[in-house]
């Protein structure tokens, strides 16, 4: 399966659309490593670096939102809590078989592959939008 970061993911913010970009990237690596039978082990280490990444990036944009005073902050965050579950309900997965299952890979696919890009699409580019208003008023 191959998932790229496209025109269609663009918020408009440099460094958020670069870690967006970072993430689809490790979620596809993650896929290709389930796909391919690589192993439990490797699984770990990538989903070890994907919540370590996630971390760091809903951070990056939840200070943003606080910068900007951006309204629907609350809501946000409670987004990133549903996906910070998806990644620890993988690893609860991972846990109970030797490798990598078909399930899996589904889970990946649906939980987090699925969410991340409907995310990205809908709330991030909001918040990019209202930012970009809220810094340029001849916008609306």
């Amino acid at each position: 399966m191959t998932i790229e970061f496209d025109e269609s993911l663009v918020t408009g913010n440099e460094t958020i659309d670069a870690q967006h970009k970072e993430l689809i990237e490790r979620i596809a690596k993650l896929i290709t490593c389930c796909e391919q039978n690589r192993g439990k082990l490797e699984a770990i280490k990538v989903l070890d670096f994907l919540s370590d990444y996630v971390e760091y990036h809903f951070s990056a944009e939840e200070k943003l939102q606080e910068e900007a005073e951006y309204p629907g902050i609350a809501e946000h965050k409670e987004k990133h809590a549903e996906f910070k579950q998806a990644v620890k309900e993988l690893y609860e997965m991972l846990e109970e078989v030797e490798g990598p299952t078909e399930e899996f890979v589904n889970a990946v696919k649906k939980n987090v592959l699925d969410w991340l890009l409907v995310h990205i699409k809908g709330f991030d580019c909001s918040v990019a939008s209202y930012i970009n208003m809220k810094s340029d008023p001849n916008m609306i």
